[in-house]
């Protein structure tokens, strides 16, 4: 059986293309989608293109041939910066004077969460146009299941995105970059490919090849210290977790080494989820050495807290369940939730509830692993449901947000992260 004729058009008119062609017959454009599983692949990763920096380069067309930097202050750090501020090494959450140390000459505009929340839930309300199976991951990118849509929209899921893609670029001033699999691990990778007004496809077949090469932290949840652990145990790359056999991956790490070993070979099934968005909100982190005493836990909890609180107030929701995730050192997992009063985004209020439910853990056992998470979320919009129960200290919380923003976070620090002599 012969090999698969590739499907080829064009990303900007949509016509057909031939395999072999440079341009689009149609409308001259180069921009040609060519991929022979392209017309059998339905799930996807949407990532707006420098969100943040798109948008105001859009309002302000001044800024289109500069470097620029959505941050503020020079003990703050960056949002977001745009591809010609990447250029010269500047990245999301890279400190602002290391930034401006790359790129002096780079143009720095304070970020307006609630306009670019605006544009957010218009690219999702177009998302939902094409599929009900949405699944957002923050603002600016989601994961959507176009399996059976081919008869409702007259074409593959693959035209339809790059329509989708072409109108959102027309119609709201922003672009988008399209990865498209068959699962979301390789969809999610596809998006990375092609940068700025990507679309990049990896059918399931090609994926171990492709994968093979990558270190071990290519794999999400596969942080610093997960990979040296694998690498201690003769794992580096993803080439050699495929030559490791299932089960010995599964007797050194449980669970996790089934998923890595399914992922390494390009293996998800997790679905496309509408509903992950309202779950939760979470932080954790691992510690190098195990901890018991509460005061050290309390400080770190303090430190997830106030990440969980960021991440709310920048996706623009709120939650009314908190709870309190912790590892013993025998790797034995408790959670403890606590229900609030009503939905908060405030730090204050979501480590109360932490720490309440951490001193009745402390107390013989030891922990590796410490974690706070805030669930049954509802959307907002800036301070409109800062704590309605508790205004005073929301516009306190809300007033050092705007001070750490201009000036960075060390500009307000409290008691609770200063370290006892």
């Amino acid at each position: 059986m012969g090999a698969r004729r590739a499907v080829s058009f064009c990303r900007d008119c949509l016509a057909d293309a031939p395999p072999t062609a440079t341009r689009c017959r149609a409308c001259g454009s180069p921009r040609l989608m060519r991929h022979a599983a392209a017309d059998k692949l339905t799930i996807a990763h949407i990532d707006c293109d420098a969100f943040y920096a798109t948008i105001e380069k859009r309002d302000d067309p001044s800024l289109a041939d500069k470097p620029l930097i959505i941050g503020g202050g020079k003990r703050g750090v960056v949002s977001t910066a745009c591809y010609i501020a990447r250029t010269y090494g500047v990245r999301s959450a890279m400190p602002m004077f290391e930034a401006m140390s790359r790129c002096p000459h780079a143009v720095v505009v304070k970020p307006n969460m609630a306009k670019y929340v605006d544009v957010g839930r218009e690219v999702r309300r177009r998302m939902l146009a094409l599929t009900p199976l949405v699944e957002p991951l923050s603002i600016d990118e989601a994961f959507l299941d176009l399996t059976g849509t081919e008869r409702l929209h007259g074409m593959s899921a693959a035209k339809v995105l790059a329509r989708f893609a072409m109108e959102v670029e027309r119609e709201i001033g922003i672009t988008v970059s399209v990865g498209l699999s068959a699962n979301k691990f390789l969809a999610k990778i596809a998006s990375d490919l092609d940068k700025p007004r990507g679309f990049a496809v990896i059918a399931p077949e090609e994926a171990p090849a492709f994968l093979a090469p990558r270190p071990v932290g290519f794999i999400y949840g596969v942080g610093a210290v997960s990979a040296a652990k694998l690498a201690q145990d003769g794992f580096r790359t993803i080439a050699d977790l495929q030559r490791a056999e299932e089960r010995d991956l599964m007797r050194r790490y449980g669970e996790e080494g089934m998923r890595l070993w399914r992922l390494a070979r390009g293996i998800d099934t997790r679905r496309v989820d509408p509903e992950r968005e309202t779950k939760s909100v979470s932080a954790e982190t691992t510690f190098d050495r195990d901890i018991g005493e509460f005061r050290p836990l309390e400080q770190t909890l303090w430190e997830l807290t106030e990440k969980v609180s960021g991440r709310l107030k920048k996706q623009a929701l709120a939650g009314s369940t908190v709870t309190l995730k912790l590892k013993s050192a025998d790797f034995k997992i408790r959670t403890r939730a606590r229900s609030l009063n009503g939905p908060t985004q405030l730090a204050a209020t979501i480590f109360a509830a932490g720490r309440d439910l951490l001193k009745n853990e402390v107390g013989g056992t030891r922990y590796r692993l410490i974690g706070i998470g805030v669930s049954h979320l509802e959307e907002v919009s800036g301070e409109e449901l800062s704590d309605l129960l508790n205004r005073r200290e929301a516009q306190a919380e809300h007033a050092i947000d705007r001070l750490r923003e201009k000036f960075g976070k060390a500009a307000v620090v409290k008691g609770l992260a200063i370290e006892e002599e």
